[in-house]
Formats: structure tokens, C-alpha cells, sequence
């Protein structure tokens, strides 16, 4: 499966905000919205420092 976690950095730590996101759309400026494998929905706001796909990672940076 190609689905991956989303994090976000707080802190200088990495927080687990969702598992198994199928779906990362932009909304507007520095807000998406995060669509799991199952329909649920998540927005977070911020910029994405990295998306590793091998890994199965997405790490969003707070604004």
C-alpha cells in the first residue's frame, strides 16, 4: 500500500497527527487537508518540511 503517516514537528519533536493518509490536497495558503484510507479527514495548517514515500512519512512544519 502506498498510504503514509503524517507528523508535525512541536516542540523539535515529531507528533503523529494521522496514520494511513491516502490524500494530501492544498486548501489555500499553508492549509491542507488530509484524507485518510478509510474517508477521514483531518487540516492541518502549516508547510510540508518532507515527504519521504519509502518511508512512508509526512512531516508539516506549524506556521
Amino acid at each position: 500500500m502506498c498510504e503514509a503517516n503524517a507528523y508535525v514537528i512541536k516542540d523539535g519533536q515529531e507528533q503523529l497527527i494521522m496514520e494511513s493518509v491516502d490524500i494530501v490536497e492544498p486548501e489555500s495558503d499553508d492549509t491542507w487537508r488530509l484524507v485518510g484510507i478509510f474517508g477521514d479527514r483531518k487540516t492541518i495548517r502549516g508547510r510540508i518540511k518532507l515527504m519521504n514515500l519509502v518511508d512512508h512519512k509526512i512531516l508539516f512544519e506549524e506556521k
